[in-house]
């Protein structure tokens, strides 16, 4: 299968939630066209930074047809988040978003809390790519599931039709993330998931980012991961020097209780709410971000 050009930074859309507790939708439609706006290749719709699990089916629903139409509206691709820890919920879930919006790619992530086997996620993966018409982009985020993919597990998924990518969020640029890079078959495509380890990653290979940092300073983000993939080193270097307080102040309470923290202070969300259990951004961190994000626009 052909997959989407995955290249450029594409944004993991956060949900706004108004003050009464709904999704707020003229928001999510207004920020969405802002991100693309300015520079963002694509979004990721119901991204961990959307809150996809404290959301409703029809909220769910919603967020995807308001992300669909801004990205058709630019002629952009859309990626949605999928994935469960059960490969039955996770190939249902695909074919419901097939039949409502065909996206370009699902982001699928790897089966969380019952830990399954390398080997039987590898299977997970093919039996979702095999039932599914959208081209599938592996999610790999242990520290978040509980169980992650080493590189000849991912390599073997490089090589399954329908797998056309990859989302590495392992908290570090290690060497198991340098071995997919370099042994990667030329269709499949690798997007750093860690904020911090977006420049390393595409020089060594990668395509692009999903990136919730690049809900601010969208432009320079998108700046970076250009220069990085065009080969202006040092343009990208002297970047990433510049966002990394950016990155690091946005991480520093939950994900996505910074951004939806500083997305507030500019004015670009009617409020800074999450759904429960998550909480808001304490007001350190929105002070650190915004002396961070300031400083990044000098």
């Amino acid at each position: 299968m052909a997959g989407p050009d995955l290249g450029g930074l594409w944004v993991p859309i956060i949900t706004p939630i108004t003050a009464e507790g709904e999704v707020d939708e003229r928001a999510l439609a207004r920020l969405a066209r802002g991100l693309l706006a300015d520079g963002c290749a694509g979004l990721v719709a119901l991204g961990t930074t959307g809150e996809p699990a404290t959301l409703e089916g029809y909220e769910r629903a919603l967020v995807i047809e308001t992300c669909a139409a801004a990205c058709a509206d630019r002629g952009v691709p859309l990626m949605v988040g999928v994935g469960s820890n059960c490969t039955r919920s996770t190939i249902e879930t695909v074919l419901e978003v097939e039949s409502a919006v065909q996206p370009s790619a699902v982001l699928v992530v790897t089966p969380y809390y019952t830990r399954p086997s390398e080997v039987a996620i590898v299977d997970h993966y093919r039996a979702v790519a095999g039932a599914c018409a959208t081209p599938v982009v592996v999610y790999n985020v242990p520290y978040r599931t509980g169980r992650g993919l080493g590189s000849d597990a991912l390599l073997e998924l490089a090589d399954t039709p329908g797998v056309v990518g990859l989302k590495q969020a392992v908290g570090a640029l290690d060497v198991a993330t340098l071995e997919v890079l370099r042994g990667q078959p030329a269709h499949f495509q690798v997007l750093a998931g860690d904020d911090a380890f977006i420049v390393p990653t595409i020089l060594m290979g990668g395509v692009g980012a999903i990136a919730a940092s690049g809900h601010v300073c969208t432009s320079a983000f998108a700046r970076m991961v250009h220069a990085a993939r065009t080969g202006h080193t040092s343009d990208a270097a002297a970047l990433a020097r510049v966002l990394l307080p950016v990155v690091t102040a946005g991480f520093a309470d939950p994900n996505p209780a910074g951004w939806k923290a500083a997305l507030h202070a500019l004015g670009e969300i009617d409020t800074p709410a999450l759904r429960r259990p998550m909480s808001e951004a304490t007001a350190e961190t929105v002070g650190r971000l915004m002396a961070a994000i300031a400083a990044a626009a000098d």
